[in-house]
């Protein structure tokens, strides 16, 4: 098919190589039954060319079905893929299909296949390669006959070094890669995207579309956009429903980016074990919360200290440090009495403050900060068994309070050992 006539058919806008080559890709591989893993950033519509895929194949006339691997927890996603029997694990009143046995003979599209676990993805290996399955809890195989269409966001091969991700299943989905380029590596389209989606509100909406001057154009191609296609499309509508002036100018543009677009971030490194962009967003939030949380303890830290230096007889009530270098000061001072002011119940421990008190004196003066440990990952699993004791190990609500999904608090779980409180 001509390229922009499917670009018409499927309504996609822009011109960018890197878009148009994924395009072609997807338009050549669709008529054959081979495996096809789609990569790119979220928001950028993956999704898109999977209909395209299975629109130009010889399943367009059998079932599609779309699947998000992340959104389904990992108790329950053997069930909806492959089906369960009755009685098979608490709930399963009756037989249930899967969506391998309901779309047979049509196209599944496993979106976020990162997120899938290692159990499933060993099941979903055997079902590429032999198009074999077997529903929880039965020893009947059945046969089913899907093309399997996969989309992420992460590095798998990367996932596969780290024992993430099954080696054998990436080769196996990754038959034919097509990459969909992030929306700041089209910038020529970022505007016809704009004008597109305002087009298109003004008239949902019964509104005059806004335009954009040629300032807030340009502002408009030096956002990052880390939400992409789906970003920009949500910062059009807010436009257009809330601006009352219809010509847009940099300063009013600038009050609906974001302001991440001021920010000047240090670029994260690329070189072997460097975190992608990606990851980094997804742990953003926890590490927000977890030095927010420090700040809190550090304050109610100097709170008590300075309540003990103006009321010199609480010392009495003080605990005694018996760390490890409590020994060793009292070594360099063997004439002074050494105490403690720390705080046992903090969530994020603090580094206790150690003070000496002269002899036949009762001034009480600083002597020696212990430095703390600073590593991230001892702080963020610290913050997560916080949450888990505060929900009394509930994990759903314990992942509400931390700000993270519940399949992210489960993979911490896992990675930092953390028992099930």
């Amino acid at each position: 098919m001509e390229l922009q006539l499917l670009k018409n058919r499927f309504g996609i806008i822009g011109n960018a190589p890197a878009l148009n080559h994924a395009l072609n890709v997807a338009a050549q591989v669709a008529n054959t039954d081979l495996s096809v893993l789609i990569n790119g950033e979220s928001g950028v519509g993956k999704e898109v060319f999977s209909q395209i895929i299975h629109a130009l194949s010889s399943r367009k006339h059998n079932s599609f079905i779309a699947v998000n691997c992340g959104a389904i927890p990992e108790g329950t996603i053997d069930s909806e893929l492959f089906g369960h029997e009755k009685g098979s694990f608490t709930g399963a009143v009756e037989n249930r299909k899967g969506y391998f046995e309901t779309v047979n003979g049509g196209t599944i599209f496993l979106d976020e296949i990162g997120e899938m676990p290692l159990g499933t993805q060993a099941r979903l290996l055997r079902v590429l390669e032999t198009g074999e399955y077997i529903r929880v809890g039965s020893s009947k195989v059945q046969k089913t006959d899907v093309r399997v269409i996969a989309a992420t966001n992460k590095d798998l091969l990367e996932f596969t070094h780290k024992g993430k991700f099954r080696e054998d299943l990436y080769y196996r989905l990754n038959t034919v890669p097509i990459r969909v380029p992030a929306l700041r590596d089209r910038k020529d389209d970022i505007i016809l995207l704009f004008r597109k989606f305002a087009t298109d509100f003004a008239e949902k909406y019964k509104t005059t579309p806004v335009q954009l001057s040629d300032e807030a154009k340009t502002m408009m191609t030096q956002y990052p956009w880390p939400g992409n296609v789906r970003e920009l499309k949500n910062i059009a509508e807010q436009i257009s429903v809330l601006s009352k002036n219809k010509q847009i100018d940099a300063t009013a543009l600038d009050g609906f980016l974001p302001e991440m677009h001021n920010n000047k971030l240090p670029a994260l490194s690329t070189g072997p074990g460097a975190v992608s962009q990606a990851e980094f967003a997804n742990e953003r939030e926890i590490l927000y919360k977890l030095f927010f949380d420090m700040k809190k303890d550090v304050n109610e830290l100097k709170k008590m200290f300075f309540e003990i230096v103006q009321h010199p007889g609480m010392n009495s009530h003080v605990p005694v440090y018996t760390g490890p270098n409590y020994q060793e000061i009292n070594q360099d001072h063997p004439s002074e009495e050494t105490t403690t002011i720390s705080k046992s119940n903090l969530a994020t421990p603090v580094a206790p403050l150690l003070i000496r008190k002269e002899q036949n004196t009762s001034e009480i003066s600083v002597h020696e900060d212990v430095e703390e440990s600073l590593s991230i990952i001892d702080k963020e699993k610290e913050l997560i068994v916080k949450a888990l004791k505060k929900h009394r190990g509930k994990r759903k609500d314990a992942a509400l309070d931390l700000g993270i999904s519940e399949r992210t608090l489960y993979r911490k779980l896992k990675e930092y050992d953390i028992e099930h409180l």
